[in-house]
């Protein structure tokens, strides 16, 4: 009886374990389409083996038999009419040895005083079975199937009442068995081949079938991937025509809210950038007079404005970044760049300038082409989620690889678990251990900018454990690049003026 999934839980126990029924594995919607045609032919092809080879033999076997019994009438009136002439054995035998018959056959005849003559030894009066020979003792004739050494024989017994004799004919049936054998491999191996087609047939009427479901999880993977504006072709199935229309209105009406909700947040964060230009310029004129507040608490007051400021201002530059993403303008500005100067130069500026680097000695002439401007934002958030989340880093890892930069940044921290580590590159997403961090002012934006510009490298980012085995996360970007080497004085100046 199946279990009642309707409310089963209502009636569970606080601590009692739930069992669950393990199914096995589960077969796709093709596999089993396959299978049913394939199950389908193979009952079919069985049953009409079945049915032919029975009919078949139905008929062999009666049409032989039938002829047989029609010979052996024939051969014992012959027979019959040897012994009323009461010719001696030898004679008798010269009969038997000339009486026709379509197929090997042996006679046997016994006379009035009880005599048998038979041609063969095999063939005596011991391979009569006891009840057959009182039947046609009786004077009535008989026909049964037997087996001499092995080999099927038709024995027919017919009385001879004018001269008190018995004849009996053994005729082989290994001819009509041969046949029969052969038939039964034909319809086996027609069977098999039957079914072997039809499992074809299921397999090609189910990428038939399934073709259109294809065409939905290919656009809804497009979708998935950002391109919002993919529509399924029009179908000329009647059936499959709702399918494609739900569809295409859904992912209309899901472009359209995700264009309304990035046009949103764009134009918010435009109108907030007026207002908040104006604070930013009010709090730094109150910050450097903030010695002069004879107040500890005005001056702490100051300290707090100028912080969620700064808090404010950052949240408002990613909030742009975001909306050029999703309104698709983000594009590249490549240029020229040294990897080693640049790492140096964002760890210099940023709040965690003590943190120890080290640079692939291939890296000191190399130079890549990339957007500066992102790369240095990419390093920048590790650094600050590194800061806030992870204890601080201590570590940065600038390798080179044959066609890709490796950038790797360590922090002390408690580590991301191993169920969190693509859920914290979602916006707004700290992970489940951010309401333990202390001084916590992140929103869950850094590390999401951090996949978007790698991302638009045709790179990628990815959280693991530190390699040396300590407590602590190790977050890695790997960009595709094309490295070539560049003189001193054609690239130090640009690097210092990115940072300027």
């Amino acid at each position: 009886m199946p279990a009642d999934t309707s409310g089963g839980d209502r009636g569970t126990q606080v601590g009692t374990p739930r069992r669950r029924r393990w199914h096995g594995p589960r077969l796709g919607l093709r596999s089993r389409i396959t299978l049913a045609f394939t199950i389908s032919a193979a009952l079919m092809s069985a049953l009409l083996a079945t049915t032919t080879w029975g009919l078949t033999r139905e008929s062999i076997v009666n049409q032989r038999e039938g002829t047989a019994t029609t010979q052996a009438f024939r051969n014992a009136a012959l027979i019959g009419q040897q012994l009323a002439s009461e010719t001696d054995d030898e004679q008798l035998r010269a009969t038997m040895a000339s009486l026709e018959s379509e197929s090997a056959s042996r006679a046997l005849v016994r006379d009035r005083t009880g005599s048998w003559t038979n041609q063969t030894t095999a063939f005596d009066e011991q391979a009569v079975p006891r009840d057959m020979l009182a039947m046609v003792a009786d004077g009535q004739p008989a026909r049964m199937r037997v087996d001499i050494d092995g080999d099927p024989q038709l024995l027919i017994g017919v009385p001879l009442p004018s001269v008190d004799g018995l004849y009996f004919e053994f005729v082989s049936l290994s001819d009509t068995q041969d046949a029969l054998e052969s038939l039964s491999a034909a319809l086996i191996g027609s069977a098999v081949v039957t079914t072997l087609v039809g499992g074809a047939v299921g397999w090609w009427a189910s990428r038939r079938t399934l073709k259109p479901l294809a065409d939905v999880s290919v656009a809804a993977e497009a979708i998935a991937g950002g391109r919002l504006d993919t529509r399924l072709g029009a179908a000329h199935d009647p059936d499959l025509g709702v399918l494609v229309t739900s569809f295409n209105h859904m992912a209309e009406v899901l472009e359209g809210r995700i264009d309304r909700d990035g046009r949103f947040a764009s134009d918010v964060s435009h109108e907030l950038r007026s207002p908040l230009m104006t604070l930013s310029a009010s709090i730094e004129v109150l910050a450097s007079r903030r010695n002069e507040m004879p107040d500890a608490s005005a001056q702490a007051a100051v300290d707090l404005m100028v912080a969620d400021v700064a808090r404010f201002k950052q949240l408002v530059e990613d909030l742009l970044e975001i909306s050029r993403f999703d309104a698709g303008a983000a594009r590249l500005d490549l240029s020229d760049i040294r990897p080693g100067e640049m790492v140096h130069q964002s760890v210099a500026w940023s709040q965690s300038p003590d943190v120890p680097i080290e640079i692939d000695p291939d890296l000191a002439e190399a130079v890549v082409r990339a957007d500066k401007r992102r790369l240095v934002r990419v390093i920048a958030n590790l650094l600050d989620n590194a800061r806030k989340y992870g204890g601080g880093p201590t570590r940065i890892e600038l390798i080179r690889l044959p066609a890709a930069l490796r950038i790797v940044v360590e922090d002390s921290g408690p580590g991301v678990p191993a169920e969190e580590r693509d859920l914290i590159f979602d916006r707004f997403s700290r992970g489940a251990g951010s309401g333990r961090r202390t001084g916590s002012e992140g929103v869950g934006l850094g590390l999401s900018l951090v996949s978007e510009h790698v991302a638009l490298h045709r790179g990628r980012v990815w959280v693991e454990d530190r390699a040396d085995g300590a407590s602590g996360a190790r977050f890695v970007v790997e960009i595709p690049v094309v490295w070539s080497e560049m003189d001193d004085h054609d690239s130090g100046d640009e690097t210092e003026d990115e940072f300027a």
